[in-house]
């Protein structure tokens, strides 16, 4: 395995931060201005790199290769996220979980840690945002993403599991690092390696931005939205003692709390975005009519068509993360014997996160009449920014809050439980996505981990001072750079998963996969 001494680690560290202090501006700035200068300077051609067009096109060629990767991977498996719900249900109720197999938590569990790293602020922030730039339409294509997504699930948590680490005391260690060197290794292939220290790298920078900083800053918005106004670094030095307090644990710890935190705020959130849709009824023809029109005309958005589905399927990705890998790292720590098993369990996050929930926000939006359209043409209204012009003027977290809140007036106070909830969650996952990475790279032992740990609660303070903009663009970026080099591995790996399942679904039928419930 391919280590970076942590000496190294530490050298690389005192001369980002040597950099960052001589790039702060000599004039007196606070400290979220300053550190929004830097960050937004540090970071923007990294952004431009990954959101880069395809030559000739509006398209970003990231998000072509997510959509064909999950294309693929659907028709490759014979549209499996179809064919085995009911075994997948079965799997997380523990009908099949024999408490004897190695691991460290169960199908449930693994599903919730998951479910807690993807069901997040992308749901409420990451839907406004696209509704916003895309419009309606971009809803139908976040549907799609989602439905073909569950294939790219599948997929890699199924290598997740097959190809983990088991350590004689319990603990266990996987993700698409571990799948990537050792099936590469397997099947005879070059360069295995360096594309898992590649996704380690990107995966630090993936849990840095959008597993803690975009959620800070997210949560700091809503909460400041509240109570008033106060500067961001406080609401981040709040949330990294309490994350830390949990992550210190390990994955178990981890787990505990998301499996109780996961089934309340989804409750919580969905009860009341499901009650407003109740209440309206009879516009929720209407708004479906809107996001079908919308899909396949634009209705007005700059770059029509094309751009809603950029927006639809850019957040679909940022929210439900199929094909980035890190959800592999989640599922690796399952108690099976069986990878296909976790693979069938996984592919339920998509469905959940974007299909259900991203769509339930979305109507919520649409239906309470905040994307602001001409009464003469029924186009929608564009801002000098080139965004739909929204009820209320607000933006991301503030754009669903307002949409709730037209319903109840009392909602934001809800609204900021859920997001309180939802930033914590997905912390505490990605915090250990980050952490499995690091030690990749540097080796297992305490003192790898505590290190990680701490740098990880600092760019919570970090994200929660920034602003919106830089953090957005820079948490996609890391995101999505993850998800370049883990469906490259995918590619080469996908006929072990396809021998996996046709021997489970074999023995399944015949019987032999025993039930334990």
């Amino acid at each position: 395995m391919t280590r970076i001494s942590l000496s190294a680690a530490q050298a690389v560290l005192a001369a980002m931060a040597a950099m960052f202090l001589s790039s702060v501006p000599a004039r007196a700035q606070t400290i979220d201005e300053t550190v929004n200068q830097v960050f937004a300077d540090s970071t923007g051609w990294f952004v431009s790199f990954i959101f880069a067009s395809i030559p000739g096109t509006s398209i970003s060629w990231i998000v072509v290769w997510l959509v064909v990767a999950a294309t693929v991977f659907t028709l490759y498996f014979g549209f499996i996220q179809f064919r085995v719900i009911g075994h997948s249900l079965a799997l997380v109720s523990g009908k099949y979980s024999d408490p004897e197999d190695a691991g460290e938590v169960s199908h449930f569990q693994a599903l919730a840690t998951a479910l807690s790293g993807t069901v997040g602020l992308g749901n409420i922030a990451g839907v406004a945002v696209a509704v916003s730039i895309g419009g309606a339409g971009a809803t139908f294509w976040m549907i799609l993403a989602g439905l073909l997504g569950m294939a790219s699930k599948f997929t890699e948590c199924t290598l997740g599991v097959k190809y983990r680490n088991e350590y004689p005391d319990g603990r266990v260690s996987g993700g698409p690092m571990y799948y990537l060197t050792k099936g590469f290794d397997e099947r005879g292939l070059p360069g295995g390696k360096v594309l898992a220290v590649l996704f380690s790298v990107f995966c630090v920078l993936g849990a840095l931005g959008g597993g803690n900083m975009f959620q800070a800053n997210q949560a700091h918005q809503q909460l400041s939205g509240v109570f008033g106004e106060y500067p961001g670094w406080i609401t981040g030095v709040v949330f990294a003692v309490i994350v830390f307090a949990v992550i210190v644990g390990g994955i178990k710890s981890i787990a505990r709390v998301t499996e109780k935190v996961v089934p309340f705020m989804g409750v919580l959130y969905v009860g009341t975005a499901l009650v407003i849709i109740l209440m309206n009824v009879d516009m929720v023809g209407t708004a479906f009519g809107q996001i079908f029109n919308g899909a396949f005309t634009g209705n007005g958005i700059v770059g029509g068509v094309i751009g809603a589905l950029i927006q639809g399927f850019r957040r679909a990705a940022f929210s439900n993360e199929a094909g980035v890998g890190s959800a592999a790292i989640a599922h690796s720590a399952v108690r099976t014997k069986e990878p296909i098993t976790e693979g069938f369990v996984s592919l339920l996050e998509p469905f959940i996160d974007t299909v259900v929930i991203c769509t339930m926000t979305a109507l919520v939006i649409i239906i309470t009449g905040q994307l602001v359209t001409d009464p003469e043409t029924g186009l929608y209204v564009i801002n000098e920014a080139g965004q739909v012009t929204t009820a209320t003027g607000a933006t991301g977290v503030g754009l669903t809050s307002a949409a709730f809140e037209s319903a109840f007036s009392w909602f934001p106070y809800i609204l900021v439980v859920a997001v309180v909830l939802f930033a914590f969650s997905t912390m505490l996952s990605w915090s250990y996505y980050g952490l499995k990475a690091w030690t990749f790279m540097f080796g297992e032992g305490q003192a790898q981990e505590l290190t990680f740990k701490i740098i990880f609660c600092i760019f919570i303070v970090i994200g929660a001072a920034a602003s919106l903009g830089p953090v957005i663009d820079f948490s996609d970026a890391a995101i999505f750079a993850m998800a370049v080099v883990n469906i490259a591995g995918l590619y080469f790996l996908m006929p072990i998963v396809k021998r996996e399942l046709d021997s489970y679904l074999t023995r399944l039928g015949s019987g032999e996969i025993k039930r334990f419930k």
